[in-house]
């Protein structure tokens, strides 16, 4: 659904012009009606509403008794903001989650299948790098993958 990553600016009041090859998809997934929350990698997700109320859900139905869970449900319920992309395609990032993220006017938007990332172009850059180092080694998942 959402692949690739696109340099944008964010304007002097926080908003996002949606790429125009994504603005008909999410009018007709969403009508334009988005979650924004944070994600513990320091960077922002951004979600269809349709695609984040599964999520949500289910990260509610999880014991809050747990104290990593409990921590996931704050940064990842307690953070989602819903946002509506106004007539031109622009969504309005909260002030909140762009103190959150680190994000300046120079940003990135990542599509991930069915979500976006949204990154400050110097931590994507530096996530970029790392990723081409395996830093951390190659998942056992992949193990045999092939491109």
């Amino acid at each position: 659904m959402f692949r690739g990553g696109t340099p944008v600016s964010l304007d002097n009041k926080g908003r996002l012009a949606v790429p125009a090859r994504y603005r008909e998809t999410l009018i007709s997934l969403c009508a334009g009606h988005l979650i924004v929350t944070a994600d513990p990698s320091k960077c922002l997700l951004i979600y269809p509403q349709p695609v984040w109320e599964p999520i949500e859900q289910k990260l509610n139905s999880l014991s809050s008794f747990n104290p990593q869970t409990r921590s996931l449900q704050r940064l990842l319920v307690g953070n989602a903001c819903d946002v509506e992309m106004d007539g031109v395609g622009r969504i309005l990032v909260p002030p909140s989650l762009r103190a959150f993220a680190g994000l300046n006017k120079e940003v990135v938007l990542v599509g991930q299948g069915a979500k976006f990332e949204l990154w400050d172009s110097e931590k994507w850059n530096l996530q970029m790098e790392s990723a081409l180092a395996f830093r951390d080694g190659i998942p056992q998942e992949l193990e045999g993958f092939s491109l």
